[in-house]
């Protein structure tokens, strides 16, 4: 008895599509193998990444005492939103380099660049100490010091290799590694000055850096050795690239206010008559505040999403913003020091976690480097915005305005 043309083709089409779905199902199987997600050896990663972003980004979010010591001290005669330009361009080249230093990372070469960029940074610590003139703080503290930029978006991208299911965690973990950075260097900053003079200040935290440092750059290089690194072109679909694209716009406009409160909030506190001596900790509570933020969102993205997460905490934040200028008292801006690094935090721990989904791990350095750089340009023009902003206005009320409306659009 023959069988119909018309069944055999069903068959055979039939026993394709199995094949086909076995070998996805192989595939998802390998991938999720591919992932140590934890052991011993994963968990030394996130100690590295943690310590990396000890000396980067928590060095960095510590601009705030160092603004408030420029307007009142050393620089006092330069305008609030010249001595801004330092901070934002601090900002900015933490992750402008990102793009750069990103796709070496996908083609192996970070080592050389960690190793150089990690030198400068703490060359250039030391060299803060000896400043005298605006010209020179911006070279060393504003320029110099953002060799920062080819270490943080790589860091990153080495966790997208080791973490699939609990990434959420992973990077949370790793971003507070910068809350604890940025708490304890403007302490040990603020407490040190009276005692021993700026320039040994400086050393002192570049000092710091250098111990901090010793240790992801054991654990991190150890880490590159199970990446496979393949000069690969983009795998970002077709049907990515538009949300992709977006994504890093959104990024982009919300860093124009994002980094408006971390900035002021010791100014603020000074023009409202607070104690110098006591408002210098409210960056440092800001930080300690935003670990906390931090952890919690990365464990919850896990479970929700991380968009699930970010979306209704950078809400928050700009419900913060607007409300910072009308904390007069001590106790009502510790309040906000606490509730806008808690919100703000979970923004800052996940906002790489869905760039990380947009394509393969194999040029995850590229993306995640793409998103730092076209955000970097917000951070940028933000903070010498709201410095002008300012000195127009004699106030701080506008200054939130125009931050907080801009990370609500950034969310939009």
């Amino acid at each position: 008895m023959s069988v119909p043309p018309d069944a055999l083709i069903d068959e055979k089409r039939s026993a394709v599509e199995g094949n086909e779905r076995q070998d996805d199902a192989l595939a998802d199987v390998v991938a999720r193998d591919d992932f140590p997600d934890g052991g011993l050896r994963a968990w030394l990663v996130i100690l590295g990444a943690m310590c990396n972003t000890f000396t980067t980004l928590g060095y960095v979010n510590s601009w705030g005492v160092f603004q408030s010591y420029y307007q009142t001290g050393l620089l006092k005669d330069t305008p609030p939103s010249n001595i801004a330009w330092i901070g934002s361009i601090q900002y900015c080249l933490v992750f402008f380099p990102a793009f750069v230093a990103g796709r070496l990372f996908d083609l192996g070469y970070w080592p050389p660049v960690f190793l150089s960029c990690s030198a400068l940074l703490v060359t250039a610590t030391f060299l803060i100490g000896q400043c005298h003139e605006y010209w020179q703080f911006l070279l060393c503290q504003g320029f110099a010091v953002d060799s920062v930029g080819g270490i943080m978006s790589p860091t990153t991208a080495v966790l997208a290799h080791w973490f699939k299911r609990r990434r959420g965690l992973a990077t949370g973990l790793m971003a507070v590694g910068s809350s604890i950075g940025g708490t304890i260097i403007p302490i040990a900053a603020r407490n040190l000055i009276p005692k021993v003079g700026f320039p040994w200040t400086m050393r002192i935290i570049g000092f710091i850096l250098l111990v901090v440092w010793r240790h992801p750059t054991c654990l991190l290089n150890a880490a590159c050795h199970r990446l496979k690194q393949l000069a690969v072109s983009s795998t970002l679909a077709p049907s990515a690239r538009l949300p992709f694209s977006f994504y890093c716009a959104s990024t982009f406009v919300l860093f124009f206010g994002m980094y408006t409160v971390l900035t002021y909030i010791d100014v603020s506190a000074v023009s409202h008559g607070i104690d110098q001596n006591f408002s210098f900790y409210l960056v440092s509570i800001v930080n300690a505040s935003s670990a906390v933020g931090r952890y919690c969102a990365g464990g919850l993205a896990d479970r929700m999403g991380a968009m699930n997460v970010m979306i209704p905490f950078t809400i928050a934040s700009a419900v913060v913003t607007f409300a910072w200028p009308f904390a007069v008292t001590k106790g009502g801006l510790i309040a906000i020091a606490v509730v806008y690094g808690f919100v703000s935090g979970s923004f800052i721990a996940l906002f790489s976690n869905p760039v990380m989904e947009f394509g393969d791990t194999s040029d995850v350095g590229r993306r995640v480097g793409m998103t730092r750089s076209i955000m970097s340009l917000g951070a940028l023009v933000g903070p010498p915005i709201s410095g002008a902003i300012n000195s127009k206005t004699g106030g701080f009320e506008a200054v939130g305005y125009y931050a907080g409306s801009a990370i609500l659009v950034g969310v939009a």
